[in-house]
């Protein structure tokens, strides 16, 4: 039977991918690290309502949308297959806020031609510096037009689960355990599920779509921890301030610049964790900072938490009068601990995977899922690529066979998982 989803045309699929991930990109859905509430942008309610809307049409009668933002759908299981265990797929509504997701103008390419792309400002798509953009040459790709992000991140996980879900309601010849569509809002904001609806949920295991090129699949990530560090000074009459003043803003500009240039996101990869100071704003008399650490293991965290105190203690040195206070708070912790616990979970992908001709690899990941927070909770998520790349940015595009073949191991995952006992 697996020789029947690697045979799909890639027409097929992509028909069912393409436009759907072209009509996401057009809601605008980007998140905000500022507002509590979940979810915390309006239009994270009309890409959540339009795909309830969706799903239904599709057929499926099992379909929720929870207080906060959560879809929740449900494929019944085929007949003879009710006892097989649940199986998840996970994909968030939410675009990061780092660069503006208004009005999206996403740009189909039918046939690359290998050459640059000039987008919108001068930013230019280059394949001289991108082999993964060379390797498309002669393929599909999607790409901005240069003045927000694409949205790859995550709609096209959205559009690659929808895919694969239409396409099984129409060929009931492929048999299946019960299976669980969910998305989620404020991925980005790093909440870690807050409201997530966990006794709705009879998954066994779930499986982001989240990730980069074909072939990438990740089983680990970042420990992540949000520092917002608050800065009290001493305001005064400039012309009267000498021995008296403690500039807040000048104390949060010192501590900045104590965290090592060595252990920056632009200076890290692979399994080196970082600093990465996010935002400051304030007053001489009131400045704030938040920033986010990062690191694989727990000790790496333990160590930035006892520095920024440290960093903190000597800024208050410098600045007499002065005070610094830190609120740390835990985002999501790497989820690979929990899912070596559940091997099977990551068999299963790499056997959907090496039945389909993925060639496929291991890689941690630099950031986080949802998944994450689901596997804590108590469900494993490994994350499975998407076909995107250059996410957060205004060069970001993806790759269409990358997506079609996502849509596939989606289908081919579902299919083993009703074989499993």
């Amino acid at each position: 039977m697996q020789n029947q989803i690697k045979e799909i045309p890639d027409t097929h699929l992509s028909a069912l991918v393409v436009p759907r991930f072209l009509n996401y990109v057009r809601y605008w859905t980007e998140s905000d690290h500022h507002i509590e509430a979940t979810p915390s942008s309006p239009g994270q309610w009309d890409l959540a309502r339009a795909l309830v809307t969706e799903l239904r049409g599709l057929g499926l009668s099992a379909v929720d949308l929870t207080d906060h933002c959560y879809v929740i759908a449900r494929l019944p299981p085929s007949a003879g297959c009710e006892s097989r265990p649940a199986v998840g797929f996970l994909a968030h509504l939410d675009t990061a806020a780092d660069v503006s997701g208004k009005d999206v103008k996403a740009q189909l390419v039918h046939h690359y031609d290998g050459e640059k792309i000039t987008l919108s400002g001068g930013l230019v798509l280059d394949p001289v510096t991108d082999t993964g953009l060379a390797a498309q040459k002669g393929k599909a790709i999607i790409h901005t037009d240069g003045t927000t992000l694409l949205g790859a991140d995550d709609k096209a996980g959205i559009a690659e689960i929808m895919g694969a879900l239409e396409w099984l309601l129409a060929h009931p010849e492929i048999t299946h355990g019960p299976v669980e569509i969910i998305f989620s809002p404020d991925e980005e904001t790093g909440k870690g599920l807050p409201e997530f609806p966990l006794g709705q949920i009879k998954s066994l295991a779930c499986y982001t779509l989240d990730g980069g090129p074909v072939g990438e699949l990740e089983v680990e990530c970042f420990n992540a921890w949000e520092i917002k560090a608050a800065f009290k000074g001493r305001s005064i009459h400039p012309g009267y301030a000498r021995g008296i003043m403690a500039n807040a803003i000048t104390m949060a500009a010192s501590f900045a610049q104590m965290l090592p240039r060595s252990e920056s996101p632009e200076a890290t990869d692979g399994y080196y964790g970082y600093y990465n100071a996010l935002e400051i704003k304030g007053t001489a008399d009131e400045c704030s900072l938040t920033l986010y650490i990062r690191d694989f293991e727990k000790t790496g965290i333990e160590r930035r938490l006892k520095a920024l105190d440290s960093f903190a203690r000597a800024v208050e040195a410098q600045f007499p009068g002065g005070k610094v206070v830190l609120e740390s708070k835990a985002q999501y912790y790497n989820m690979k601990e929990k899912i070596d616990a559940r091997p099977e979970v990551l068999a299963i992908l790499q056997k959907a995977a090496a039945n389909l001709g993925i060639d496929s690899y291991l890689k941690p990941i630099r950031g986080g899922t949802d998944g994450s927070r689901l596997t804590e909770l108590g469900i494993p998520t490994p994350n499975i690529f998407t076909g995107g790349r250059n996410w957060h940015s205004r060069i970001e595009w993806a790759a269409v066979s990358d997506m079609v073949m996502a849509c596939r191991l989606v289908i081919e995952l579902i299919r083993l998982w009703g074989e499993a006992s």
